[in-house]
């Protein structure tokens, strides 16, 4: 049991060491909206609009193996047929830790959609 028990931590560190923002809301995100246009354009139509180079980024986004630089949020963000700074909120999450994006949000104010300011 014990040998057992060592295996399955062992698995989880490497698999949190190889993809360290895999459960970020940021690439939670991601993967769900990916998955919803689906239908419309693939990974590579995704990452062309965003001005990315290879369609590889946005799996490895998906999959929490890098954060979305923030400077790309914008682009992305549309090409992702959400709001910018619904995905800017998510990703200085990803980018600064919790605890540093919940102060820059007190400091700075929320960023707020077209939507919520209309």
């Amino acid at each position: 049991m014990a040998i057992k028990a060592r295996l399955i931590s062992q698995q989880m560190k490497e698999q949190s060491m190889t993809n360290p923002f895999e459960t970020t809301p940021a690439a939670i995100f991601l993967r769900r909206q990916t998955e919803l246009l689906a239908h419309k354009k693939t990974q590579r139509q995704i990452a062309h609009e965003a001005g990315f180079a290879s369609g590889n980024l946005i799996s490895m986004f998906k999959s929490g193996a890098s954060k979305i630089p923030l400077d790309r949020v914008p682009a992305l963000a549309r090409s992702l047929e959400t709001a910018p700074a619904f995905l800017m909120r998510l990703d200085l999450e990803q980018a600064v830790g919790k605890t540093a994006s919940v102060a820059m949000l007190e400091v700075f104010g929320t960023p707020t959609t077209l939507n919520e300011r209309a």
